[in-house]
Formats: structure tokens, C-alpha cells, sequence
């Protein structure tokens, strides 16, 4: 590489003073959506003097930031996610989130703020470069597309390859963890009604009760899950409300239920969507009541370039040691729009442990999405460097398809 490991890891520490600045200020003010107006101008603000290329979305509050090397070469892009969570934050810090019900508990303003350092970093070294590097800055990835919309406006366009990282509170800091082929489920909404006759409840006989079909339901979507799909190329369909119903002695006409559904594998995912149907429907008609099922399409799986992972995790190796560096043994299911780029070009998305040094057991860390989530921050700058180190080796021509 250009600069020597310890050098990029030096550069990415000086740099980490202004890159927690930047994450607490975005913690204290989280946006939601494809819209984030405010994430959007303090971006902006940390990128103005780098000489970069810039552009702003015309559909969401995107940036998009071109580095161009000295030389000409390919293109890698690096993405960072920049909206929150609807929800509230109950960590108790002092940068805790001013918004009620708003939160960044997934890590996206560290991922930000990392990108950012990156920026910095590699526009000192642009006379070195031999190619050019897009930073990628994207609303919406919870459940918004906002990946998606950013492909539509081009984001994409001449780009070689494409790298991303996440952070994991259940993860011992400086370990960075991967995984070639598919590292995240898909992610669709499951909506089924099953309808029937209302009635008093004291003579369930005069009626039609969705309730116990409806239950009976529930339990045999998780049959079916079990007894029909391969152990080894799974999924998972959770059933997270159950709504019916106004008052204790009134049998309701219908019974509404919605879930979630992740796999691994397009073709278990699809499967399952006809299977669901066919269970709902078998068991409804069998007592008499009619069904219908909605699956809303959500993210596709996110698949990793198997080749293009381990070279991204043999540049961690030789940035933190060997042994920081984790081979996942199977998929996480969560979901991610990173699946879109990938779907596109080839790269990885890597894991970046962030667990805070004061909790023992990274295991038991709050999780992405928890309302007490917290990382360490010194853990960011392993981030920075390893943003940096990937771009560099790629443009230096070091990863092989093949």
C-alpha cells in the first residue's frame, strides 16, 4: 500500500478527535428517512475544502463525493448510512438524542462519521492515487431503499467495485468480522387477514371465530418453516402482531396478522412466499373461514463477492493482525439495502466490532436496534483506516477476480 499500515492507523487516530465530534453531533440530532436535511449540511460542512466532487440528490438527501486520483485507474466506491431509528433512546448519554422517539441505534452516524474521516484521509494522498474513490452517503437504508433510489441517480455509474462496513456492539472492539456470498438476509413484510363471521361470544357455534384459526395459523407457518425448509439454506417468519377485535364478548369478523420473513437464498425466499399462501389458505378454508396474504417485497439478500470479501479481509488482516480478523460462519438475518449495490458490482460488506471495553461479555451488548445501544468510539478509527486501506490496495490494483 501506499502508506504503511501504521501509518494509515496513525492517520486514522489523529483523525478520530473530529470523526466522534461529527458522530455526536448527528447522535444528538437523528433523522429519519430519505430525507435528513440537517445530516445532509454537516456533511457537507466536513467535506467543503477536499477537493472532491461534489453532488447532492434530486429524490432523497444523498451525497455523493468523487476523489480523483492523480493518475487514471478504477473506481471504488465506499458507502456510509445516515438515518435512524423511530424509536426511543434510553442510554443515558450526554449526547444522548434530543428528538423524542428518534434514535441512532443502528450505528449509522459512526458509519457516517467514519466516511468522513476516510474522505479526509485519502484527499491527502490523492497525488498517489491511480484511480478515483466515490463516497457514497445515503439516507433511508431503514427500510426507506434509500440505496435504491441512489442507483436510479447514478450512483453506481463507472464504478469498479464496492465496499461498506457495519458496525457490531457484539463484537470485541478492533475485530473485524466477514463472510463471502450471502452475509444478510432478505427482508419482506408478511400480511395475512383471515376472515370469518362475527357473533356473541357466548355462542361461538352461530359464528364463524377467526381467533382460533388465526392462532392455528400462526403455529402452522412455524411448522411449515421447520418441517419444509432446508436446515442449511434457511428462513425465519415471525409473526410480531396479532390484531383483532374491540371488546371480551364480541366475536370479530376478522383477524389480521403481520410479520416478518428473512432468508438467505432468493430461491428459499421465494418458495416460501408460495408456501406461506398455501398454509394460510388450507387451514382458514378447513374451518370454514377465507384468508388472504400480502407479501410486501422488502430488501433482497445481500450476497458478498466471495473474492472480494476475503481480499477486504486480508487487507484488515494486515492492518490489525490475523487475529482480529473473523470468518463468519453463517449469515446474520438482518437485512441491509447495501444488497442493491452489491447486486450491481462486485464488493463486501464487512463487520467493524465496536463493543464497549466496560462490558465483559460482547454476547450479552446491547444489539443493533436496542434502545440502550452504545459502541466505542475509539473503535472508529479502525474504521477509518480500514475504509482507506481497502481503497488504496484496490486502486493499487491488488484485488483479483479470479
Amino acid at each position: 500500500m501506499t502508506l504503511l499500515e501504521e501509518d494509515l492507523l496513525s492517520a486514522a487516530a489523529d483523525l478520530l478527535p473530529g470523526a466522534v465530534a461529527l458522530r455526536r453531533q448527528l447522535h444528538r440530532q437523528p433523522e429519519l428517512g430519505l430525507h435528513l436535511p440537517q445530516t445532509q449540511a454537516a456533511v457537507l460542512a466536513e467535506l467543503e475544502g477536499l477537493g472532491l466532487k461534489i453532488s447532492t440528490g434530486k429524490g432523497l438527501s444523498s451525497v455523493v463525493a468523487d476523489l480523483e486520483g492523480a493518475l487514471p485507474g478504477p473506481r471504488i466506491l465506499l458507502r456510509g448510512d445516515m438515518d435512524a431509528l423511530p424509536m426511543p433512546e434510553d442510554t443515558g448519554l450526554e449526547y444522548s438524542s434530543e428528538l423524542p422517539n428518534t434514535m441512532h441505534a443502528c450505528g449509522h452516524d459512526a458509519h457516517t462519521a467514519m466516511l468522513v474521516g476516510a474522505a479526509r484521509l485519502l484527499s491527502g494522498l490523492k497525488e498517489q492515487l491511480s484511480g478515483s474513490i466515490r463516497f457514497m452517503f445515503q439516507p433511508g437504508e431503514e427500510g426507506s431503499g434509500g440505496a435504491a433510489v441512489m442507483i436510479e441517480e447514478g450512483v453506481v455509474d463507472g464504478v469498479d467495485a464496492a465496499f461498506a462496513m457495519h458496525i457490531a456492539p457484539n463484537l470485541p472492539s478492533s475485530m473485524v468480522a466477514w463472510r463471502g456470498g450471502p452475509v444478510m438476509a432478505s427482508a419482506d413484510v408478511v400480511k395475512i387477514t383471515v376472515a370469518g363471521r362475527g357473533g356473541h361470544a357466548s355462542s361461538p357455534h352461530w359464528a364463524c371465530d377467526p381467533v382460533p384459526v388465526a392462532c392455528e395459523v400462526v403455529l402452522g407457518l412455524q411448522s411449515m418453516i421447520t418441517r419444509t425448509v432446508d436446515a442449511f439454506d434457511p428462513a425465519v417468519l415471525t409473526i410480531a402482531q396479532i390484531n383483532a377485535g374491540t371488546t371480551d364478548n364480541v366475536i370479530p369478523e376478522s383477524v389480521e396478522l403481520i410479520g416478518t420473513l428473512r432468508a438467505v437464498s432468493e430461491g428459499t425466499r421465494h418458495a416460501v412466499w408460495e408456501r406461506i399462501r398455501t398454509v394460510a389458505e388450507g387451514i382458514a378454508s378447513a374451518h370454514g373461514c377465507t384468508t388472504s396474504v400480502e407479501i410486501l417485497e422488502g430488501y433482497p439478500v445481500t450476497v458478498n463477492t466471495p473474492q472480494f470479501a476475503e481480499f477486504a479481509a486480508s487487507v484488515a488482516g494486515s492492518i490489525f493482525g490475523e487475529r482480529h480478523v473473523l470468518n463468519m460462519p453463517a449469515p446474520v438475518m438482518g437485512a441491509e439495502d447495501f444488497s442493491y449495490v452489491l447486486a450491481k458490482v462486485p464488493g463486501a460488506m464487512l463487520f467493524l466490532g465496536v463493543c464497549p471495553p466496560e462490558q465483559k461479555n460482547s454476547l450479552l451488548a446491547p444489539a443493533c436496534h436496542s434502545n440502550k445501544m452504545v459502541l466505542n468510539e475509539q473503535a472508529m478509527a479502525d474504521g477509518i483506516a480500514l475504509h482507506a486501506a481497502v481503497a488504496i490496495a484496490f486502486l493499487q490494483g491488488e484485488y483479483s477476480p479470479s
